[in-house]
């Protein structure tokens, strides 16, 4: 990665909203044909409802206007009511990928090592994230979950695959999250979960990047949605999104 695409992964695409940690928009990054990912239109983020109200009026300014929870709805625990002129849809993940999922692959939840088998096991989630997105309103648009990490992290490396950004480009942002989130754990009294995470790896034989560079080879976003239910339409309307006409 060039120190220019580095700045632009670090530093544009950074974006403060007070109560959130881990917030950054999809913009601004290099596809394999050299264009870049629209700023504006798709914004990653960690818990939402701990956003004051100069956390929401940020929120506004970026111009979205439709947040897409990707939590079960029981982790739902706003601190302000939505503002107006907001969209929420939900897409909880982790309910999606149902019991046989959790039973087999719940030990690797919260790592990068989840990633790959989520895709294989649980391609009608993947769908209904990606038609739910086709479907939003005109006007930016945020993914986020808890600490905007794994199940956000799963929807960042779909969209952004499906764009057409470079697989270094997804590995690294995803590896974004760790030091921004990292902090909130002792903040909030809580385990790092980063020692579970980093056992894991280490059990695996593997790292973070490692692991997420295995989840992308050989992965193609447009054959396995459409497989899964998402029509060519919805998968154009989304790809639209973030990139330039």
């Amino acid at each position: 990665m060039s120190r220019a695409d580095a700045q632009t992964t670090t530093e544009d695409r950074t974006l403060v909203w007070d109560g959130c940690l881990n917030v950054r928009d999809l913009g601004g990054l290099r596809t394999t044909t050299g264009a870049r990912t629209i700023r504006g239109a798709i914004v990653r983020a960690d818990n939402l409802d701990r956003l004051t109200a100069e956390g929401w009026d940020a929120l506004l300014d970026h111009g979205v206007r439709t947040v897409v929870d990707l939590r079960d709805i029981e982790e739902y625990k706003p601190l302000l009511p939505l503002p107006e002129g907001v969209e929420l849809i939900r897409v909880p993940l982790d309910e999606l990928a149902g019991p046989a999922w959790w039973e087999t692959y719940g030990h690797l939840d919260g790592t990068p090592l989840a990633l790959r088998p989520y895709l294989d096991h649980c391609p009608h989630a993947a769908a209904e994230l990606i038609t739910t997105i086709a479907g939003a309103r005109p006007g930016g648009l945020v993914v986020h979950c808890g600490a905007g990490r794994d199940r956000t992290g799963l929807a960042a490396l779909l969209l952004l695959a499906l764009a057409g950004v470079e697989p270094a480009g997804i590995v690294a942002d995803y590896l974004l999250s760790a030091p921004n989130v990292r902090p909130l754990y002792g903040t909030l009294g809580l385990p790092d979960p980063y020692r579970r995470i980093d056992a894991a790896l280490a059990e695996a034989g593997t790292t973070a990047e490692a692991a997420l560079a295995t989840t992308l080879a050989g992965f193609d976003p447009v054959p396995y949605l459409l497989t899964a239910g998402v029509t060519p339409a919805d998968l154009a309307t989304v790809r639209a999104r973030l990139l330039p006409s």
